[in-house]
């Protein structure tokens, strides 16, 4: 699975961003597709996660109730919405895909390039 993340750039706080993840190369459907992010200086960290349909949801207790993961099979994309957005939220922005993957980072096998997210202050 290639995955490419888009939509990241600079928005002052307390804006939105939506950031989308394309998948080429398996069956999309196959897999559990979560969103995380690594800011300067720190570890990745979890961000979101969706299940193979779309039914189930996990979200990181920094993001719970601003960010909303979700996917669209027919178009092979993950997409996360991100509202009231805060500095500290500032990171790239890695896309990954694993069969049965959930939060965990060692549950996923692909994992796209990164999108950066810039907050201002």
């Amino acid at each position: 699975v290639q995955l490419v993340e888009s939509g990241g750039g600079l928005v002052q706080a307390g804006g939105s961003l939506m950031l989308s993840c394309a998948a080429t190369g398996r069956t999309f459907s196959n897999y559990a597709m979560g969103w995380f992010r690594q800011a300067p200086g720190k570890e990745r960290e979890f961000v979101a996660v969706t299940s193979r349909s779309g039914s189930s949801t996990a979200y990181g207790d920094s993001v719970k109730g601003r960010f909303t993961i979700s996917r669209d099979n027919a178009k092979n994309t993950v997409y996360l919405q991100m509202n009231s957005l805060k500095p500290e939220d500032t990171a790239v922005y890695y896309c990954a895909a694993g069969i049965g993957a959930w939060r965990s980072e060692r549950s996923y096998d692909y994992w796209g390039q990164g999108t950066l997210v810039t907050v201002s202050s």
